[in-house]
């Protein structure tokens, strides 16, 4: 048995950026650059006293004695590696990501391992492509020494290692005056951008290897079924599998806003995912979620954390977008920072908002009339300040909103929002049939979109179904718990348990509805002739009145004229109860 010991050593640890996304586009040729490389790579590392430990592939381990060799070596190694890929497209460069580390050592033949080496690896990890990192140790011991200059990244928490380090980033050397830069960032999408990273199986168990993966790859086929993001396909996320990488390089070299991260832990009968989602250039988290579950099966567990991970991160997404939108001023925004501003005044959910809202999408719409959301935006604002407000007459504005809708589906097909919007113009206009076939293709395409869900609970409702309504409503809200259109979704939940004959239920329903939204009128009109049925007049009698002083216009339009959508037997049955609720016509 080899002898074991242990001794104080410089370690370089070094690989590959994008080895694999290499491997995937030109096996053959990524074979023979790295084969180039490392010829060039091997006599710079003997010449500076280096022995090579090992080698992984695309990385390679080396010890030396002195932490000034190192560092030298690696500042070579980076300039090799720019002369080499002189002339070569930004996609197909090999670049290395270096770390160097001063620390103890455990020594088993030719192979060094322990905690020096391993922070030496994660050094490497943080590191840009292109770049060195070395830690606080070994700084000490170049500082004036090295002719570079030294950037303080401050303490960094590195993956696995038990205390925050301090780390240092080695910048431009001064003797050539060449920066060793990062390959130009890839331009971001014109709408949120999204890397789903490999989860990291943090259980003892390597079998747990493939859940952890399943269940990343299911995120990014849930996501992808958004038509509003960009979603990084597998292949080039899953190129960051085993390595502790930094978001924003992940985000400079994916092109993309933001990155999910998270892990997999098993123990017992039990499993632990959580999941983060970071804002890529600034590192700032925007969401984060823990799930723990019982492990009894586990493909119906997978299946059951992704729709969970999936349903929270779009409307994560969507809120950090609004954030950015807001804090640009009105003059410089863009199509999509219009439309994301009118949102944001959108789920406001006030007269005010929502007039501000129609002007942001309105703004969208002339600045880019080929974007299908600032049609849908201003849609909905439109049929809020209708049927929410009281702000407009429904027959002035029905047509508008129709041709809205239809001008956001005419431009994208594909966007499901816009379909969703469409089917509700159509569902105003009685046509229940024209409806619920937009909403079938709207849930094709995005089978988690929670508005969808909530028009076909209102067209199925409307229809003569409203306990099938009412089930599609009941999953609408468990989609989205925060929507901003909660009101007209418990409202119409409200007015299911009305059709249906269950009077006190929907009593009940819109007393809820009513803690949470008290200055929504049309709830009191459903409450009083829900009150009206089953025999509590007084009552019914207040809640009338209170319905006709808060929104008299709202009233007139829902009440004293059937408007198209109310079928002739469900809008007697709403007068049945307001008269026994004391209304006389």
């Amino acid at each position: 048995m080899a002898s074991t010991t242990r001794r104080l050593a410089a370690i370089l640890a070094a690989d590959m950026v994008g080895y694999s996304r290499l491997m995937g586009l030109d096996e053959t040729g990524t074979v023979q650059a790295l084969r180039e490389h490392r010829a060039a790579a091997d006599p710079l590392i003997a010449e500076h006293g280096g022995r090579i430990v090992k080698t992984t592939g695309d990385g390679v381990l080396v010890e030396f004695g002195s932490v000034v060799s190192a560092v030298e070596c690696a500042l070579g190694l980076q300039r090799l590696a720019a002369e080499q890929n002189a002339g070569t497209p930004a996609e197909r460069r090999m670049e290395w990501r270096i770390g160097v580390h001063l620390g103890d050592v455990l020594i088993e033949g030719d192979d060094i391992l322990g905690d020096g080496v391993n922070i030496a690896a994660r050094l490497e990890g943080i590191a840009e492509p292109g770049g060195i990192c070395i830690s606080e140790d070994a700084f000490r011991q170049v500082r004036g020494k090295v002719e570079v200059e030294f950037a303080d990244l401050g303490e960094q928490s590195l993956k696995n290692i038990a205390r925050p380090l301090r780390v240092y980033r080695v910048g431009l050397s001064l003797a050539s005056r060449q920066p060793i830069t990062a390959p130009a960032a890839l331009p971001l999408p014109d709408k949120p951008s999204i890397a789903v990273l490999p989860f990291a199986n943090m259980s003892s168990d390597p079998e747990q290897e493939f859940f952890a993966d399943g269940v990343a790859e299911d995120i990014i086929t849930g996501l992808s079924r958004y038509p509003s993001l960009f979603v990084i396909a597998r292949n080039s996320s899953f190129t960051y599998k085993g390595r502790a990488v930094d978001v924003k390089q992940v985000g400079r070299e994916l092109g993309v806003r933001y990155a999910l991260e998270g892990s997999v832990r098993k123990a017992g009968n039990r499993i632990r995912i959580t999941a983060q989602l970071v804002e890529a250039e600034a590192g700032n988290h925007v969401w984060a979620e823990r799930y723990d579950r019982d492990l009894a099966d586990i493909f119906g567990l997978q299946d059951e954390i992704t729709e969970a991970v999936t349903i929270a991160i779009a409307p994560a997404i969507a809120d950090a977008e609004r954030r950015r939108a807001m804090r640009r001023p009105p003059a410089s925004l863009d199509a999509w920072s219009a439309y994301q501003r009118g949102y944001w005044h959108f789920s406001k959910g006030t007269p005010d908002d929502n007039a501000l809202a129609e002007q942001f999408f309105q703004q969208a719409i002339d600045l880019d009339p080929s974007f299908a959301g600032g049609y849908t935006g201003l849609a909905y604002a439109q049929t809020r300040a209708t049927g929410v407000f009281g702000k407009r007459d429904l027959a002035s504005i029905w047509d508008l909103t129709f041709m809205l809708a239809r001008r956001a589906v005419t431009l994208d097909g594909n966007d499901a929002e816009a379909r969703t919007c469409f089917a509700e113009q159509l569902l105003r206009g009685a046509d229940y049939e024209a409806a619920l076939a937009e909403l079938e293709l709207a849930l094709a395409t995005s089978p988690n979109l929670a508005a969808a869900y909530g028009v076909l609970g209102a067209v199925l409702m409307w229809s003569g179904k409203p306990k099938k309504g009412r089930e599609a409503l009941e999953k609408s809200i468990r989609l989205d718990p925060r929507n901003p259109n909660m009101t007209l979704r418990l409202l119409d939940v409200t007015i299911s348990y009305y059709l249906s004959g269950e009077y006190d239920a929907a009593v009940e329903a819109a007393k809820r509805s009513i803690r949470s939204y008290p200055d929504f009128s049309n709830t009191y009109r459903w409450l009083a002739a829900a009150l009206g049925q089953i025999g509590r007049i007084e009552e019914a009698k207040q809640t009338l009145e209170k319905a006709i002083a808060m929104a008299p216009t709202s009233f007139e339009m829902f009440v004293r004229r059937r408007v198209p959508w109310h079928r002739p037997e469900d809008y007697a049955h709403m007068l049945e109860g307001l008269c026994k609720a004391g209304w006389s016509g």
